[in-house]
Order: structure tokens, then C-alpha cells, then sequence
């Protein structure tokens, strides 16, 4: 058996969640969010498809959820893991975050997070809504349309 993963919700969360959430980050709350029989962890195949399973190693480990309120009102939904033996680098590696918003999506845009490097703590930060435009590439056109 293993056991329930936390949901940690900030202010307005549960209430974007209700809102926003896509079909697939419902079924991923709901999965992690009830007793599980007979899997190596939660979420185990996931890790494994997406290639975050080092061959004779442990797998990541699901910590917990958090759900929040993003500035322009999307929702943000990080998965947190602890990676005793994946190092951070797999899990940032931009050909995989790029797979996740695949894997995870539609509608999602994927970042990693370093949650805490002591503990080995990395999120997978799924956030719904419109692709972001980087930065730069905006201040770029804002200085050509001037």
C-alpha cells in the first residue's frame, strides 16, 4: 500500500483548481489523492515513461501536490517528487520538459522547479493557459514597433 500524497492549496487554489484544472491534472489529483495497491509509487509508470528512472535505482517519490493561483489568474499544479537517485539535470534536461507538456497536455505549459536541493526535492510544474512569450523576445518586438 501506498500512502495518500498531500494536496498543499495557497489561497485560491482549490477554487482555480475547480476552474482551470485540465481532464488530465484531475485524474492525476484524484490518482495520487487515494490508497494504491501493488505500485512501486505513485505515479511509478509515469516516472518510468518519461524516462526519470535511473536502470537499478529507486524510483522518484511523490511528496505532494501544490495548487495555486498564477498572477493572471491560470492555475499552477506542481508535482513535487524526492529524487534520491535521478539527478536534477535528467529532470531539466529541455528536450524532456518539453515532453512533459506533451505527456501531461494538452493545455499546460511544463517547468522543473528545484524545491529544495538538500532533500533532493524537484517539481514538475504544470500551469494552464496560453504559452508564455519569453522576456526577450517581447521586449524585442516592442522595440521594432516603436
Amino acid at each position: 500500500e501506498i500512502d495518500l500524497v498531500p494536496v498543499y492549496s495557497a489561497t485560491g487554489g482549490e477554487a482555480v483548481f475547480q476552474a482551470k484544472a485540465t481532464e488530465t491534472i484531475e485524474k492525476i489529483k484524484q490518482d495520487v489523492t487515494r490508497h494504491r495497491y501493488g505500485d512501486e509509487a505513485h505515479l511509478d509508470t509515469t516516472v518510468k515513461k518519461l524516462g526519470l528512472v535511473v536502470p537499478g535505482k529507486d524510483y522518484p517519490q511523490l511528496q505532494e501536490l501544490r495548487q495555486e493561483p498564477t498572477e493572471d489568474g491560470e492555475l499552477a499544479f506542481t508535482m513535487v517528487w524526492q529524487s534520491i537517485d535521478t539527478p536534477y539535470k535528467m529532470w531539466a534536461d529541455p528536450r524532456r520538459v518539453s515532453k512533459y507538456e506533451t505527456f501531461f497536455g494538452p493545455g499546460v505549459n511544463a517547468e522543473v522547479v528545484k524545491i529544495d536541493a538538500e532533500q533532493r526535492l524537484v517539481g514538475i510544474r504544470l500551469t494552464t493557459g496560453p504559452k508564455k512569450v519569453v522576456e526577450a523576445e517581447a521586449t524585442a518586438e516592442e522595440t521594432a514597433a516603436a
